[in-house]
């Protein structure tokens, strides 16, 4: 069985494929193309976690049904939380969370589960996160989903207060998970972390090597993803 890797734009795409050499295998989907690779089909599926989301699932819709996907990977580059995730790490997530989806009031944010409807968290599988933290040296930890980037020491701060232990940010995680979750699919989360969450400093962010640090490690995730999925699949037929 396959796995599709969600990414945000090209260069994080061919990153992933980068990883097993060779041009990749080249098909369309509505509204994509996915590019082949090792175990993986790829695809850059657009900014933020609505284009996320339509592109997951257009590319889930259009998987025969007699080769579905084992699971569904957001991967890209992120902003780490210091100390937790120093820029040139990676993360892997053990939380997916919309950190900005709910409703500002006067004692402030409420997320949507507080205002009685919705989720903001997916929570992928516990084994496949701790066999991918240890192959790739990942730091595990809640991914935040945003729809603005944190640009200020004040919304980093209210961020981890809000989501203590949270190690990156990035903008597409939970529109892949959400898409993924409607079709019975497992979601995860690897980001290589390319700049520090906080006042925004371009000249710090050093995204050519994030990129590097993101190829290698799908090298290493390869060989984790496809034992998890046999194992997957001989204890679904166990059931």
């Amino acid at each position: 069985m396959r796995v599709l890797v969600v990414t945000a734009v090209p260069a994080e795409r061919d990153a992933v494929t980068r990883a097993f050499g060779g041009g990749p295998e080249v098909r369309r989907v509505p509204g994509a193309e996915l590019h082949r690779a090792g175990p993986f089909d790829v695809l850059a599926g657009g900014a933020g976690p609505a284009a996320a989301a339509a592109a997951t699932a257009f590319a889930l819709a259009a998987s025969p049904a007699s080769q579905p996907y084992a699971a569904v990977v957001s991967a890209g580059i992120g902003g780490g939380f210091a100390p937790a995730a120093p820029v040139g790490s990676l993360v892997v997530a053990t939380g997916i969370v919309a950190a900005d989806l709910g409703a500002e009031t006067p004692d402030g944010f409420v997320p949507v589960t507080g205002l009685g409807f919705g989720r903001d968290t997916f929570l992928p599988p516990e084994s496949l996160v701790r066999d991918l933290a240890r192959a790739t040296g990942a730091v595990p930890g809640p991914v935040l989903t945003v729809s603005t980037v944190t640009g200020s020491a004040a919304r980093t701060a209210a961020l981890l207060a809000a989501h203590p232990g949270a190690v990156a940010e990035a903008m597409e995680g939970f529109g892949v998970a959400e898409a993924a979750e409607r079709f019975g699919v497992p979601a995860l989360e690897l980001r290589a972390v390319s700049n520090t969450v906080g006042p925004r400093d371009r000249d710090a962010w050093r995204i050519g090597d994030a990129l590097a640090a993101l190829s290698e490690a799908f090298g290493k995730t390869a060989p984790v993803v496809e034992s998890w999925t046999r194992h997957d699949r001989l204890d679904r037929h166990r059931d």
